[in-house]
């Protein structure tokens, strides 16, 4: 059985100089392809259930889906709830089976954020589960701007939360569909300075690949979050499923054609965060 918590993949990534993808799913079809992606290159994978997908399916149903895939995989494979906004919500990921939750108090004031984010990591731990929390505010592309990470609220976030992994706002944003203008390295810097818990990317699809890599090497990242890119990909393997034969009409046809190109552009995510 190779499901494991996300503290159990990124003190590793953290001690020798890489990152581990957290790919957004929103269906089996996705979420499979993600692990035969990680099976082909050999690495951990962090699949992860944000609210839309939450929204399609309900959590017990993804918590076994996600652990029967964890459970016949080669390489370790974390259940990870994205973006759970109250402790209900933490609590089922957590009865679900989920191996570790993010805690999103990124819109509260300071110290609202680190007290409820420490009762989740409080809640988290006594289950065996790890958890993630955000400091500053990670935007949206064409909704809400960013507020980036103060690096000594960031340091006092880690120490008082007690979290496993922190996000931060360096100028990543949701939802991208194009590479932006890189991350703010000297605020990751000076962040990871005075900080020790290994930092996560929201918003990865817009930071160029080049980057990603270097900041895999080099830095206190240990997780980058895609969503975009590989539902664009999804989209455009669905898309020439339907259109290529217009008198189709079974659904389990048509989307088992979306495999290897989703397959395939995982990869390419996963390959750019190994070490060197």
């Amino acid at each position: 059985m190779s499901l494991v918590t996300l503290a159990d993949v990124l003190q590793p990534a953290l001690k020798n100089g890489y990152a581990v993808a957290g790919l957004v799913t929103l269906g089996w079809e996705d979420m499979r392809a993600f692990v035969a992606a990680a099976e082909a290159e050999n690495c951990p994978v962090i699949l992860q259930a944000g609210p839309s997908c939450r929204a399609h399916t309900p959590l017990p149903v993804l918590g076994k889906m996600f652990r029967h895939l964890a459970e016949a995989a080669s390489v370790p494979v974390v259940a990870h709830l994205d973006h759970g906004y109250t402790s209900d919500e933490c609590r089922e990921a957590i009865d679900s089976g989920f191996t570790s939750v993010m805690f999103d108090g990124s819109r509260k004031p300071l110290a609202e954020n680190i007290a409820e984010t420490r009762a989740i990591v409080e809640m988290a731990h006594s289950a065996g589960v790890s958890c993630e929390g955000e400091i500053g505010f990670v935007g949206y592309s064409g909704g809400e701007n960013s507020a980036g990470t103060d690096p000594k609220e960031a340091a006092q976030f880690a120490v008082e939360t007690g979290v496993d992994a922190m996000a931060i706002s360096v100028g990543n944003v949701h939802l991208q569909q194009q590479d932006g203008a890189g991350l703010d390295e000297e605020r990751i810097h000076a962040i990871q300075a005075i900080t020790t818990v290994p930092l996560v990317i929201h918003g990865g699809s817009g930071v160029p690949m080049a980057q990603r890599t270097a900041l895999a090497r080099g830095s206190h990242i240990c997780k980058f979050n895609i969503g975009t890119e590989l539902r664009m990909a999804f989209g455009e393997a669905l898309r020439d499923a339907v259109t290529r034969d217009p008198d189709r009409f079974d659904r389990v046809q048509i989307l088992s054609e979306t495999h290897d190109p989703v397959v395939a552009a995982a990869r390419r995510v996963l390959s750019a965060f190994k070490g060197a």
